[in-house]
């Protein structure tokens, strides 16, 4: 099964065939960078007609992640900065593609286009308490995935791995 959620492979058809379902919370969800600094709300729709929700394995999104990167589309009109905007710094990774980080300990936070103002794509890691019916949808940049990262058969631990410090 292993390479088999990547391009071609069944589970990407099945992925390919899927119509994003949105996700509509009936308060602001919450969220924010790693050191606290920056904090911010959304009150609307994740996902749905705004787009899937993705995992991207592309070599911009493993850099500025360390690994993939967890998004979901939103209005840029539901999303409001209510601690820390000084602190929000933006990279132009590629041509009219904006990244948002946090300027104090890096955590990336969302990406723009110029040519979309109305769109943002919230990173999934800052939210601190995302809908339980929000899935991933789909896996993006699939083909680009490192063998390091391809679906595996290690072993999952609650915490840290065994013997470690």
């Amino acid at each position: 099964m292993a390479g088999d959620w990547r391009a071609g492979g069944a589970a990407a058809k099945r992925m390919a065939k899927t119509r994003s379902k949105a996700v509509a919370d009936t308060k602001p969800i919450t969220g924010g960078c790693l050191c606290g600094g920056v904090r911010f709300t959304y009150d609307g729709e994740l996902g749905g007609s705004l787009g899937l929700v993705t995992i991207c394995h592309c070599s911009q999104c493993r850099r500025a992640h360390g690994y993939a990167a967890g998004v979901v589309p939103v209005q840029a009109s539901g999303f409001t900065v209510i601690q820390g905007s000084e602190l929000i710094r933006e990279f132009e990774s590629s041509p009219g593609k904006l990244r948002g980080f946090c300027g104090t300990c890096g955590s990336p936070l969302y990406s723009r286009r110029v040519s979309s103002p109305e769109a943002l794509r919230l990173r999934l890691g800052t939210l601190d308490h995302p809908p339980a019916d929000l899935v991933v949808e789909a896996h993006i940049f699939a083909t680009d995935v490192p063998t390091w990262a391809e679906p595996d058969d290690a072993p999952r631990y609650p915490g840290l791995e065994p013997g470690r410090p």
